[in-house]
């Protein structure tokens, strides 16, 4: 969202390291049992991990203790009505997947070896819990330019699939007479698509927001969506406490893909996610999210908030979450504004997930963008992320004295509030490719990606330095191509370049070579990336990132390059045995990666 001239937005989550200071007990009580059982969760796969390897079966699965699961059954080929039939034999069934090929279905869990036998079935997973991972936006990522051009997203449909999205004045008709919340649906337990969360609306704020509770002659700043007149599509899968399925999520992705021609949906934007468990030719929302790219629909989801995680040294590497993994959509990465509209002082926040993917070494995030400290839409003063959070609370007396407040007492606005994490990323990226596209609308989802990436500014620090605010130990991040992808978003940039290109655009794999220490990008020849005559790697992501070259591959990592040749025990770790999951990294929305104080 703009704020003056400038744009600003953020995520749902109040900072992990904040959290002790601010829950009641009870809550604390919650989390202290929530880690408890993550952590007895990760031991026990570490130590199965290898051995369910090339299972059938999920090893999340395998450690559920219930006497009854919620599946998700994937098939090798569309399933026949007979087949479908004997599924329900094993349980109830509850959805059946038409694009993905799966169905969900509840049964026992001494059911899950014997269909995992069954040769016309691929794969087994838990229907997993999903969580949600603009002030100054607009002028950090070079949009208001092309808003003086009259792009403002008009005409262009974008999926919120999220925790839902309250009707405010900053999201209705410009004679404030209609709504551009053009669909109202629920995938959740209530399947109520009002927002009592909080993270929905604001997601929506800055992808559309168009600044009507914050313009006039009271009004100091001024905070508008990047794409301030296109519409949202809500689609509701998270409830009051930001969570929500698997199942959820899938049925809502393959509702926008029915709703697009009704809706002229080109964008569809989920901002949440869980860990990755399989690759993600096996990991059924990754699945839904490629049934949205060959039909037109760009997907640009959240890298993850997992930059300060550094168990086994790993300094915030492989921490990217699913279905951010997946190398046909888009995955974005937070960047700090450090609370100016200028992008010379602008840096990789330090909760951003980094790659490469677990499993598959994708190499992710794609780009970055602001995600620290964005102020959008407020859903109402009981939502709970405010309620949870009272460091979210913007002054309306920084951009509007006398404006009503959330209480008589209280000087926080009653129509703006503040957040940060990837999750709020997300939608900046959303509102480019609306901007592209409702400029050259017959670009493809690939067209959109190449560009974007392309054009990302390669402008941040290679080096910077942070402070936890839970343990106060200072640490150093480092800006490679494992934190920021191709750089930093540029909407100007994209908007105007003119670049095509004929093949997938598909996200490389980075490849670790245990006999030189070195990592180098490897993709297939048939793609975009691999054309070295058109594209080049130096073009695409920067020269400074590249260590030189092995034959023909450019080498993006050494052991040196992180933690120097004689500590290189996270590196191994980061490129080490597939089958040691880490799963005890889980995100919530109020716990998106929040900077606070600048931290």
């Amino acid at each position: 969202m703009r704020h003056g001239n400038s744009m600003l937005g953020g995520t749902t989550r109040a900072p992990l390291a904040n959290i002790k200071l601010q829950l009641p007990t009870a809550a604390l009580s919650g989390i202290h049992s929530k880690l408890v059982r993550l952590i007895q969760l990760t031991i026990f796969m570490t130590l199965v991990g290898v051995a369910f390897a090339g299972s059938k079966v999920a090893p999340d699965l395998q450690a559920i203790s219930s006497s009854t699961v919620d599946v998700i059954v994937q098939f090798v080929k569309p399933p026949t009505k007979q087949q479908l039939k004997l599924l329900g034999s094993y349980g109830r069934m509850k959805h059946i997947f038409e694009g993905i090929k799966a169905a969900h279905l509840t049964l026992p869990v001494s059911a899950i070896q014997a269909l995992a036998n069954n040769p016309s079935i691929l794969y087994l997973s838990p229907d997993r819990n999903m969580d949600g991972s603009l002030d100054l936006a607009d002028q950090a990522t070079n949009a208001a330019t092309w808003q003086q051009y009259g792009l403002a997203g008009t005409g262009i449909g974008v999926a919120i699939i999220d925790s839902g999205v309250s009707l405010k004045n900053d999201l209705k008709t410009a004679d404030t007479l209609g709504s551009r919340i053009v669909d109202n649906e629920s995938f959740e337990g209530d399947r109520n698509p009002s927002e009592l969360y909080g993270q929905g609306t604001h997601l929506a704020g800055i992808v559309a927001g168009n600044s009507a509770d914050s313009t006039g002659q009271n009004f100091a700043r001024t905070f508008k969506g990047i794409a301030p007149n296109a519409n949202i599509i809500n689609l509701d899968v998270l409830d009051q406490m930001g969570s929500g399925t698997e199942s959820g999520v899938i049925a809502a992705i393959q509702r926008a893909i029915q709703l697009q021609s009704t809706c002229n949906i080109r964008v569809i934007n989920p901002s949440l996610g869980h860990p990755i468990y399989e690759s993600y030719t096996l990991d059924p929302l990754c699945q839904a999210v490629e049934q949205a790219w060959p039909v037109g629909i760009v997907v640009a989801t959240a890298a993850g908030n997992y930059g300060r995680e550094n168990a086994q040294d790993i300094h915030g590497y492989r921490t990217i979450a699913s279905p951010g993994n997946d190398p046909y959509v888009i995955t974005v990465g937070a960047t700090s504004m450090n609370g100016t509209p200028y992008r010379t002082d602008d840096a990789v926040s330090r909760y951003s997930s980094k790659g490469p993917t677990l499993i598959d070494h994708v190499l992710n995030p794609d780009l970055a963008a602001p995600g620290s400290n964005l102020v959008s839409q407020l859903a109402s003063p009981t939502c709970t992320l405010i309620a949870q959070y009272f460091e979210t609370q913007v002054n309306s007396a920084l951009y509007c004295p006398g404006c009503a407040t959330l209480r008589t007492d209280s000087t926080a606005s009653i129509s703006y509030f503040r957040l940060s994490g990837t999750s709020l990323t997300t939608p900046m990226v959303s509102d480019a490719a609306a901007l592209r596209m409702q400029y050259q609308p017959s670009l493809t989802p690939d067209q959109v990606k190449t560009r974007l990436i392309k054009t990302a500014a390669k402008i941040l620090p290679q080096y910077s330095t942070g402070t936890d605010i839970l343990t106060h130990v200072k640490f150093s991040s480092q800006t490679d191509i494992f934190a920021l992808g191709a750089g930093y978003l540029d909407i100007a940039a994209a908007l105007s370049s003119s670049y095509t290109v004929r093949f997938p655009a598909l996200s490389p794999v980075a490849v670790y070579d245990p006999a030189t220490n070195t990592v180098t990008i490897v993709r297939d020849l048939s793609v975009v990336w691999g054309n070295s005559v058109v594209w080049g790697d130096s073009v695409v992501w920067g020269a400074l990132v590249f260590q030189g070259s092995v034959g023909l591959r450019s080498v993006v990592w050494r052991n040196s390059v992180v933690w120097g040749d004689t500590t290189n025990s996270g590196f191994s770790v980061v490129w080490g045995d597939a089958g040691n999951l880490d799963v005890g990294m889980t995100a919530t929305s109020a716990d998106d990666g929040h900077e606070g104080l600048g931290v």
